[in-house]
């Protein structure tokens, strides 16, 4: 079709991603999209108050609090390398957090475990909820 300048290659919006019959016919990509997530990723996510409590969670078997600020969360598989996303945020429903920064990273010599820290909008290390995703 003359003046057509969509590429032939692209995949149409109809069309349905690879199944894996072994697997119950899970798909291997999302629909709509060129690539998805390996069929073995995982997301894990921990809801922590300000205390250190571990609220609810998927995979997540603890939370403690360590110093003003500082938090430990334990999942239960190795989260080495995964990615971790974090924001301060209460752990109910019907409120908003005001203001605040968070940071994350892997926990030295827990393999399982994310440090979580957390401070005020000047920088100070503060006690803050938050809520935190694993994507592995």
């Amino acid at each position: 079709m003359a003046g057509n300048t969509e590429p032939t290659d692209a995949p149409s919006v109809t069309e349905l991603p690879p199944f894996v019959p072994e697997a119950g016919g899970v798909p291997l990509s999302v629909p709509a999209a060129r690539t998805g997530l390996p069929p073995t990723a995982q997301a894990f996510f921990a809801v922590v108050n300000a205390l250190g409590t571990l609220v609810r969670g998927f995979q997540a078997v603890s939370a403690t609090r360590l110093f003003t600020g500082g938090y430990q969360v334990l999942f239960s598989h190795d989260v080495t390398g995964s990615a971790y996303i974090a924001t301060p945020g209460l752990p109910g429903s019907g409120a908003i957090l005001g203001t605040g920064q968070i940071t994350v990273a892997s926990r030295s010599g827990a393999p399982n475990g994310v440090l979580v820290q957390t401070f005020d909008p000047s920088g100070n290390p503060v006690d803050l909820s938050f809520h935190l995703a694993v994507l592995s």
